[in-house]
């Protein structure tokens, strides 16, 4: 009864397969490997993109911020939600990388809301030399709320950036669950919805430790490479991140991954949604929910042998953060029900 986060489970055995098969013999070095040129090809037919560019970071931190560092001066404002990964999880990575200010925008359910987002964009950056100018949008999709937005919704945001020529990011951690939370394709909710660069996870999805960075506008991918480099975060031994990537979007893993993790997911909450005193912060629409319940249910989880994340709230009340994963099980989650 693991549900403390996806970060928590093992990787496929898919991948662990992948990682042997890629440690036989020599491969050439820093992403030179041809197993890099294979990743890049799957990237640019499953997004139906070309002239997409692809590159290797293991952490997703170093993903969002090397990504925002190469889109954003450090003189410009990064808008991101006001509890975005980026400005509550990464121990102020993109600003340290990038040099720029995070302006957070609030929005229910971990959605930035256009109204907020229109008047950020309109208010900043007219102070002149003196103030922090507009430099870029950065979004979550699924949000830390364990929302999703739609193509749609990301292409209006993303609207009012481009009508101020910015450039648009999109922190894919969980890129999977919503893709198989939506139904849309992925070029669907990237570059056709207005994003420019994507940051898109693997290691919460069942890969060991491998995030690709996407450039759907190739301009800034040379700046990318230099960041990286100076950044510590260019593998020499790339081969094994590639042979990661590529294992998980083969033949559709990726998604028969993220589809399971979401099914337990809503197996979960609609369990919980029959037990009395139940109720959610937010709709539960893939892997991640945050359910609040009577007081003394954290203890008889607890003694049952439940592993989660609890959240303060008021007296009477308790809350906590479930996350299901690609390897929960129906037993897991009927388990939990059972002990609550």
């Amino acid at each position: 009864m693991h549900f403390a986060s996806d970060n928590t489970s093992g990787a496929a055995p898919e991948i662990m397969a992948a990682l042997i098969r890629a440690n036989d013999g020599y491969a050439r070095s820093y992403g030179a490997d041809a197993a890099m040129d294979r990743v890049t090809a799957l990237l640019r037919d499953l997004f139906q993109s070309p002239e997409a560019v692809v590159h290797l970071v293991a952490t997703g931190t170093a993903a969002n911020a090397l990504a925002i560092a190469s889109h954003c001066p450090p003189w410009g404002a990064v808008f991101c939600h006001t509890h975005a990964h980026v400005a509550e999880d990464e121990c102020n990575a993109p600003e340290f990388y990038s040099g720029a200010k995070l302006v957070l925008v609030p929005g229910n359910h971990g959605k930035i809301a256009a109204e907020t987002l229109g008047h950020a964009l309109a208010t900043t950056g007219e102070g002149g030399v003196h103030g922090v100018q507009r430099g870029m949008l950065t979004l979550t999709n699924v949000t830390e709320a364990g929302t999703v937005y739609s193509p749609s919704e990301i292409s209006a945001l993303t609207a009012l950036a481009k009508a101020y020529d910015l450039p648009c990011h999109l922190d894919g951690a969980r890129f999977a669950n919503a893709l198989a939370a939506t139904g849309a394709s992925p070029a669907e909710m990237t570059w056709q919805a207005g994003i420019d660069v994507l940051s898109l996870g693997g290691t919460k999805n069942g890969c060991l430790g491998v995030e690709a960075v996407v450039f759907f506008n190739p301009e800034k991918a040379w700046e990318f490479e230099l960041r990286r480099k100076r950044g510590g975060h260019l593998f020499s031994k790339n081969r094994f991140l590639s042979a990661q990537m590529e294992a998980y979007l083969t033949d559709g893993l990726w998604l028969r991954l993220a589809t399971r993790a979401n099914a337990m997911g809503q197996r979960l909450a609609a369990g919980l949604a029959a037990k009395p005193g139940v109720t959610q912060a937010h709709p539960v629409q893939a892997n991640m929910q945050f359910p609040m319940w009577p007081e003394g249910t954290h203890a008889r989880l607890e003694r049952g042998g439940a592993v989660y994340n609890s959240i303060p709230v008021a007296k009477g009340r308790e809350a906590a953060r479930l996350v299901t994963s690609w390897s929960t099980t129906e037993a897991d989650v009927d388990s939990f029900l059972a002990a609550f």
